[in-house]
């Protein structure tokens, strides 16, 4: 079995902002797979699904993003799934819109959702992929305050209508990496999806 995690805030006043993309990612891949409601506790929500004969698990932690480790060990440990078997979608403000990166293992970057995985996994072997929210409206001056506020602001009305095509992309990046590895799906989609240079 492959988990894919989404990281976000639960709520409303959260769905449409940048810091959501991890949740809006695996929305948009559930409805694809026609995943099916799997379980549901006060820390996470879990859907099912597969392709190409692998089972595939949708979590979406339910715990703030600050927390996020803590839905991602249980449903780990529940399911008895690898560490190299899960992936996890976030948002990374430091990539422009538009860019995939996928690494297999790292530090956190300064995302707390994937710090509070990898302190909970007691590992920095995390499979992630990060997608580029940085914009026009990115902070000339990164303070924590600003930043703070700008992954929690909204996507402008141009890049709403950029977010399905962008979702596409990662859909098929993680059906390669479920079926084909996480090596290959570096190769063919760590890049920038509207525009012609890829990513470093």
């Amino acid at each position: 079995m492959k988990c894919i995690v989404g990281l976000g805030n639960p709520g409303d006043q959260y769905r449409m902002t940048r810091h959501n993309v991890g949740f809006l990612s695996v929305e948009f891949m559930m409805e694809k797979f026609g995943a099916r409601h799997s379980e549901s506790t006060d820390e996470y929500e879990c859907y099912e699904s597969s392709a190409h004969d692998t089972s595939l698990l949708f979590l979406m932690p339910q715990t703030y993003m600050n927390n996020s480790g803590a839905a991602v060990r249980e449903v780990m440990q529940r399911h008895e799934i690898a560490l190299n078997d899960i992936l996890i979608i976030y948002d990374d403000f430091q990539l422009p819109f538009g860019t995939l990166r996928i690494r297999q293992h790292g530090s956190d970057g300064g995302n707390n959702g994937l710090s509070s995985v990898i302190y909970q996994m007691e590992s920095d072997q995390v499979p992630r992929l990060r997608v580029g929210v940085g914009g026009v409206t990115l902070p000339g001056e990164h303070t924590h305050e600003s930043m703070a506020e700008y992954v929690l602001s909204p996507f402008t009305k141009e890049e709403q209508k950029l977010l399905p095509s962008l979702f596409g992309h990662l859909h098929n990046a993680c059906i390669l990496w479920s079926t084909k590895g996480i090596h290959l799906t570096m190769s063919q989609f760590n890049k920038n999806f509207f525009s012609s240079a890829s990513a470093e």
